[in-house]
């Protein structure tokens, strides 16, 4: 599931923003050059700045520290065991905003943090739709799907133009086709009379 649930991420992540930022997925990221253990593999996390490109590892100190990175909690996390662990990390790694997902949460709340004065404060928690502080005009949101809940983005608020995952965008592209494709095979039927009716 958290397989799944990050894939579809990085997919969205890809579609909105590929031509204007670094886009990573579950890589490690160094903030402290002295020290090769300090990192940290966010499920996703976006740069401003650039068209996507091939990369392995992020090194803060060569490329700068993503301004957005996103937390899909699973069971391997153990929920909040260690969760204040990590965003003390996450503060000194220099993210503008960090996204908490936990797609099995019980109070269907979506937890956002913004930096402040050099410090990660979190917003309200709020079952509608947040906006992104750092991808303007972006909307993070939860939806039930096939998966559960998932962690989606809007170009309009309340979700209302959310960006498709492949499985809908194939459903569109088939029945935007269909009026074609039934032209076709009427146009078929019509030949395939026409020579039994000349044999």
């Amino acid at each position: 599931l958290h397989l799944e649930l990050r894939t579809l991420l990085w997919q969205f992540l890809k579609l909105a923003f590929a031509d204007s930022s670094l886009i990573g997925c579950d890589q490690f990221v160094y903030w402290d050059a002295a020290n090769p253990r300090l990192c940290l593999a966010p499920d996703a996390f976006v740069r401003r700045g650039g068209p996507d490109e091939l990369f392995g590892s992020w090194k803060v100190w060569e490329r700068g520290a993503p301004h957005v990175a996103i937390e899909i909690i699973s069971d391997h996390d153990a929920r909040d065991r260690n969760w204040a662990g990590k965003l003390q990390a996450y503060r000194q790694l220099g993210v503008r905003e960090l996204v908490r997902f936990d797609p099995e949460a019980a109070s269907g709340k979506l937890r956002v943090w913004d930096r402040i004065e050099n410090d990660l404060t979190e917003r309200e928690p709020s079952d509608a739709p947040m906006p992104s502080n750092v991808l303007p005009g972006f909307w993070l949101l939860r939806d039930d799907a096939q998966l559960g809940s998932i962690l989606r983005l809007s170009r309009a608020p309340a979700g209302r133009d959310l960006y498709l995952t492949p499985r809908e965008a194939d459903a569109q592209r088939i029945a935007a086709n269909a009026p074609s494709i039934e032209a076709d095979a009427q146009r078929i039927r019509e030949l395939e009379a026409e020579l039994a009716r000349r044999r």
